[in-house]
C-alpha cells in the first residue's frame, strides 16, 4: 500500500515538474516570437523606405536609370573569356577589337559559314577579313541589354546563321562586356554604324542584314535610319522581341507593376528616361526606313508584349511596300518567352528565305 502511495506521489511531482518547465517556456517562447516580430516589422519598413526612395533617387542621381536601362554592368556568364570564343563551341570564330571613336574599343566576334569551318582553324585576322569577301550575306547581330555576346541565345542566334551558310559579326557595345566606354543611346548608334561601314569596305557586293534583339531593335532602326540620312538603304533589318519606343516598354514591363501606381511614376522614371535621352523610338523610325523588314515574335514573350510587334508591323506596312514586311509569331505553347526563339527548327528556314527575297 505504500508503494502505491509513494509511486502515486512521484508521478504527481513529475507532473508537477513538467508543468512548470512549460509554464517556464512560455515566456521564452513568446520573446522569440517577439523578436522575430520585431525584424519583420523592421524589414518591411526598410522594404518601404527602399520603395519610396528609389524614384526620388533616379530624379538626384539620373545616371542611375542609365544601369536599369542598359544593365551594361551584368557581365553574364561569369568566369567566360571573351577573347576565347572556342570554348563556347564557336571553334570557327575569332575576336577582334574595333576602335569606333578615340577612346572607344569594341569588342566583336566573327563567325564565319560553317561551311569554312576546317578551313578556318588556326587563322588569323586577316584571313577573317578577306573571307567576307567570298560573296556570302554578312548579318550584323545586336543583342539587347545585360550580359556579354557569350550570353547562350546570342551564341545561338550566331551558330544558326553560320549553319544557314551567312557570316555573323556580333558586336559588344561601348560600356558592354570587355568594350571600354559607357553606353549612351547615339553612342550605341555610333559604335554600329562603325561595324557597318567597316563590313561594307570589306564584303564587296555581299548583303549586309541587321538583326537586332530587344535593346538591340532600338539600335538596329537607329542606325538604318541614320543610314538613310547617309544616302543608304540596308539591305536588310530583322527585329526579335522588338518594343514600339523604350518609354512604352519600361511602362509595360513586368517590373513596372512596383511602380505604375506611383504617384508621379512618369515623372520620376519615364521622363528622366528621356531627359537623359533615352528614347529607342521603333515605332517612329520604321515610318522613316525603307529596308525589307522581317519582324520574329513569341506570342508569351514576357518582356515585350506580342501586341507591340503587332504595332510595328502595321506601321511598317502602312509606309513601304507590305511585300518587304514579314512578322513571324511563335506560339505561346512553344515556350520561347524572350530569348528563346533561336531553339525553334523553323527558324534557319524563315530566316533563309527572308534573304533570298532581298
Amino acid at each position: 500500500m505504500r508503494k502505491r502511495v509513494t509511486d502515486q506521489c512521484d508521478d504527481d511531482n513529475a507532473s508537477s515538474g513538467d508543468s512548470l518547465q512549460r509554464t517556464a517556456r512560455l515566456p521564452q517562447v513568446k520573446v522569440a516570437a517577439s523578436r522575430w516580430w520585431l525584424w519583420i516589422k523592421r524589414g518591411l519598413f526598410a522594404l518601404f523606405c527602399i520603395y519610396i526612395l528609389v524614384p526620388f533617387m533616379l530624379r538626384v542621381f539620373p545616371d542611375l536609370i542609365k544601369h536599369l536601362i542598359y544593365s551594361h554592368r551584368i557581365k553574364v556568364p561569369f568566369f567566360v573569356d571573351l577573347n576565347q570564343p572556342a570554348d563556347l563551341s564557336l571553334n570557327h570564330t575569332i575576336n577582334m577589337y574595333l576602335t569606333s571613336e578615340e577612346g572607344i574599343s569594341l569588342g566583336v566576334w566573327h563567325t564565319v559559314p560553317e561551311s569554312q569551318w576546317k578551313e578556318a582553324q588556326g587563322k588569323d585576322l586577316a584571313w577573317y577579313q578577306n573571307s567576307l569577301g567570298d560573296g556570302s550575306p554578312v548579318f550584323i547581330y545586336l543583342h539587347g541589354n545585360g550580359g556579354t555576346r557569350a550570353a547562350t541565345h546570342r551564341v545561338g542566334v550566331a551558330n544558326l546563321l553560320s549553319a544557314v551558310g551567312y557570316h555573323v559579326l556580333v558586336l559588344e557595345y561601348r560600356g558592354f562586356g570587355d568594350s571600354t566606354g559607357e553606353p549612351t543611346e547615339a553612342g550605341l548608334t555610333t559604335d554600329t554604324l562603325y561595324l557597318y561601314h567597316w563590313i561594307k569596305a570589306r564584303c564587296g557586293s555581299s548583303l549586309v542584314v541587321i538583326w537586332g534583339h530587344s535593346l538591340g531593335t532600338g539600335v538596329a532602326t537607329n542606325t538604318a535610319v541614320k543610314l538613310m540620312e547617309q544616302g543608304v538603304v540596308v539591305d536588310g533589318v530583322i527585329l526579335e522581341g522588338a518594343f514600339t519606343n523604350v518609354r512604352q516598354e519600361v511602362a509595360e514591363h513586368p517590373f513596372a507593376w512596383f511602380y505604375c501606381r506611383f504617384p508621379g511614376f512618369e515623372y520620376f522614371f519615364l521622363d528622366t528616361m528621356a531627359e537623359n535621352k533615352i528614347i529607342f523610338s521603333n515605332d517612329d523610325n520604321l515610318k522613316k526606313m525603307r529596308s525589307p523588314l522581317l519582324i520574329l515574335h513569341a506570342e508569351d514573350d514576357h518582356i515585350v508584349p506580342v501586341h507591340m510587334a503587332q504595332q510595328l508591323y502595321q506601321i511598317a506596312q502602312s509606309v513601304q511596300n507590305p511585300e518587304r514586311v514579314n512578322m513571324v509569331s511563335f506560339t505561346g505553347s512553344l515556350g520561347y518567352l524572350h530569348n528563346g526563339l533561336y531553339k525553334d527548327h523553323n527558324l534557319p528556314g524563315i530566316i533563309e528565305r527572308f534573304v533570298l527575297s532581298l
